[in-house]
């Protein structure tokens, strides 16, 4: 059976919600983050967990799938606790939040476990995700404690 690629598209604060809610406990290497400041294009490479198939069915295999994460009309970007000349680090994400300023320009901040955030500053909401190539499995699922 062959897995349909998943392609979002964000223009809205509801949208964004729908990207996060998919891309939580992806997992993504500080090496696959490139922001092209010419272009004003933020983007990221991550390994999805397919929280979307785990959910069909409870014997169904954990996956993940590499997928891209494209912001557009980005005006800046900015981050906590991740060392730019560093060696490569794995980042755990959480979540994605945003805000719309005074300026009408939107600040999204994407959270990631450790105290690490990255924060763009774009004209409007513009994002799309993109599934890569074909899923693999994993042996491990996300596991979250709650309070």
């Amino acid at each position: 059976m062959t897995t349909k690629n998943l392609k979002l598209i964000a223009n809205n604060s509801e949208d964004l919600k729908v990207i996060s809610a998919h891309l939580q406990d992806s997992i993504v290497s500080t090496l696959d983050i490139a922001n092209l400041k010419k272009n004003r294009i933020f983007l990221l490479q991550l390994n999805r967990f397919m929280w979307e198939d785990v959910e069909k069915g409870v014997f169904r295999k954990n996956k993940r799938i590499r997928t891209v994460l494209k912001f557009e009309n980005v005006l800046s970007v900015l981050s906590r606790n991740i060392n730019p000349k560093g060696k490569e680090r794995f980042l755990d994400f959480l979540t994605m939040e945003s805000n719309i300023l005074e300026d009408k320009t939107c600040e999204i901040n994407l959270i990631f476990s450790g105290d690490v955030v990255i924060k763009i500053k774009a004209e409007v909401i513009e994002i799309t995700l993109d599934d890569q190539g074909s899923p693999w499995e994993t042996k491990n699922k996300p596991k979250h404690n709650f309070l």
